[in-house]
């Protein structure tokens, strides 16, 4: 509580901007590292953030950028993102990210769509944005942050510096609340993708219930390894270190996020399901090389630790003698299970961006780690509800955080209002118009239901629920968590039923835990592809499959599968760059699997 309470004495009155709340920062901590990367010498104080950003301010204004002005970036997760976009911020403008995994016609959309002038990229991505610039008049500055001015471009040391008498002061002064602060382009699962635009009210509205039911620590410390078009990894990770002096550690690889966990053992972690669920099976793989006797041993105390926290779930009282061997356990195993993952220090920990199996949230909860959903949108600035530290329930995403009200339609359709909620659409007047009710209830999509302690239970989505041919509505959602926590095995499911007569699945293999698994039966040296195709794996598959049906109701059970060679990646053919499912292009792209399934 101490510390909650320094952090609400350092917040002070209300800043009218994230600018003004950077400064803020700065001044009250300017010797602390705001921003590092791994490797030696790759860190930056809040006083050299700050003297480096009015310098890049100053040299963007002498390219053009105004007050209101939009900045495309395509940076991956490293120093510069957070340098260039408090700069354009300090401007009144307003930077927003591209997925690094768009083809040069998504990413001449978005651009496009923003009106941007100005656009701030990587070498790595250079050829897509270049390509996609030939239909951007408009864009008339491409600024390389490690490039060599190449093509027309800008090198970041020829802007950097290039206007010394600018007067940094006005320029963020002159921002109000009300103007914008970003735009989050939707990752497009149904259509072309929509501009979210998001005020500084927006997201200092997002802080504040962040901070009131969190309570961050005033020394936090947080992982950037998300991509930054999505509002998760801006809100924890860009706009909450702002706002709290936070130090953040970069992550360029966001497939190395496990081993980079141990090296800076945060204090606040947030990361989508797949992550929880790949870590979860990584420990279950080691666990299976162990020798017989260890094995079962840890077996037994997470055997043991699962029935103590379904008791406390159930809110049944837990009997001595359990607890006396869990507490022995979580001195043993669980706390050094803890260290090795790197979340020994973490004072909260946060699953979001798409439904995670409970199964997965209670092998967390046993080995000490109390892991909580939350429930937001790009619409809303990434908040809704949120499982509060200690009073977590599983299989919720929490209740609605301070300053947000929530309320569900007729048919179930959760509606929102509360200062955190987008004033609209970017160029979409109408898809704006559709997106609210009356009084302000922005319509979200999702159907839910509450608790008797008022927290939100997701269903899934309105437009994706399965209605079969006997007019059965069920989640395909629920079916596909239930899948990949049966077995280690499935990566990725893709449940299919609507008008028709059961629910079939196309199955992936977990790409992480497979090929360990092919080892010890006898499977060794062969590809992803190739497993896909052996009985042994389909046998395996298959037991998993009849386990998930056990817990579901008969009408939501598979009764067939297929595993599709290969993988799924993020922002590939079948999944968003947050890792959920485009069913539209995945029903067309498989069609001939899937009517496989159903042929006689």
């Amino acid at each position: 509580m101490a510390e909650r309470a320094d952090q609400e004495k350092q917040a002070g009155p209300e800043p009218a901007s994230l600018a003004e709340a950077f400064r803020r920062t700065v001044a009250a901590h300017p010797e602390r590292v705001a921003v590092r990367t791994l490797e030696e010498g790759g860190a930056l104080t809040w006083r050299e953030l700050a003297d480096r950003v009015d310098a890049l301010a100053g040299g963007l204004a002498r390219l053009g950028v105004r007050h209101g002005d939009s900045v495309a970036l395509m940076l991956a997760n490293r120093p510069e993102f957070h340098l260039v976009d408090l700069a354009a911020m300090t401007l009144g403008a307003v930077p927003f990210s591209i997925y690094q995994t768009l083809t040069p016609e998504q990413i001449e959309y978005v651009v496009g769509d923003s009106g941007a002038r100005l656009a701030v990229i990587e070498r790595a991505y250079f050829e897509s944005f270049m390509k996609a610039r030939q239909n951007l008049p408009a864009v008339e500055n491409v600024l390389v942050i490690d490039g060599e001015g190449e093509g027309g471009t800008l090198r970041l040391s020829e802007v950097e510096g290039s206007n010394p008498g600018f007067d940094v002061a006005s320029a963020w002064r002159r921002i109000g609340p009300d103007d914008l602060l970003t735009l989050i382009y939707t990752s497009g699962t149904t259509g072309p993708p929509k501009g979210v635009q998001l005020t500084h009210r927006n997201l200092l509205a997002s802080i504040r219930a962040a901070r009131e039911v969190i309570g961050f620590p005033s020394q936090a410390r947080v992982i950037s390894w998300l991509p930054a078009a999505h509002i998760a990894e801006r809100a924890a990770h860009h706009y909450l270190p702002i706002a709290f002096g936070f130090t953040i550690t970069t992550c360029s690889n966001p497939r190395e996020i496990v081993s980079v966990l141990p090296k800076v053992r945060p204090n606040w972690f947030f990361a989508v399901p797949r992550i929880w669920e790949k870590m979860k099976a990584g420990l279950e793989a080691r666990l299976a090389a162990l020798p017989e006797a260890q094995r079962q041993g840890i077996e037994a105390a997470l055997a043991a630790a699962l029935e103590k926290v379904r008791l406390q779930q159930a809110g049944r009282p837990v009997p001595r003698e359990l607890a006396e061997k869990v507490a022995a356990a979580d001195a043993a195993i669980f706390s050094g299970l803890r260290t090795m993952l790197g979340l020994d220090q973490a004072q909260a920990v946060a699953a979001g961006a798409a439904p995670t199996p409970p199964e997965v949230i209670e092998f967390f909860h046993a080995l000490g780690i109390e892991l909580g959903e939350l429930w937001g949108m790009s619409e809303t600035s990434g908040t809704g509800t949120v499982n509060p530290p200690g009073q977590v329930r599983i299989g919720t995403v929490g209740r609605p955080v301070p300053g947000v009200e929530i309320k569900l339609a007729a048919d179930g359709e959760i509606l929102i209002r509360g200062d955190c909620i987008m004033p609209g659409y970017r160029n979409l007047p109408d898809k704006t118009r559709e997106a609210f009710a009356a009084d302000g209830w922005l319509a979200t999509g999702d159907i839910g239901e509450f608790d008797e302690e008022g927290y939100l239970r997701i269903i899934d989505r309105k437009k994706e629920l399965i209605i079969n041919a006997a007019g059965k509505n069920m989640s395909p959602a629920n079916i596909e968590g239930t899948l990949k926590a049966s077995s280690p095995l499935i990566g990725q499911a893709c449940v299919i039923g609507d008008r028709r007569p059961y629910n079939t699945a196309l199955i992936v293999l977990d790409a992480d835990f497979v090929p360990a698994w092919a080892e010890q039966h006898g499977l060794a040296r062969r590809s992803l592809e190739q497993l896909a195709g052996e009985e042994k794996v389909r046998q395996a598959v298959a037991a998993g499959v009849e386990a998930a049906n056990a817990k579901l109701a008969r009408v939501e059970q598979v009764k067939k599968f297929t595993i599709l060679p290969g993988d799924w990646l993020p922002g590939g053919d079948e999944l968003t760059p947050t890792m959920k499912l485009k069913r539209k292009p995945i029903a067309e792209k498989y069609a001939r699997e899937i009517e496989a399934l159903y042929a006689a």
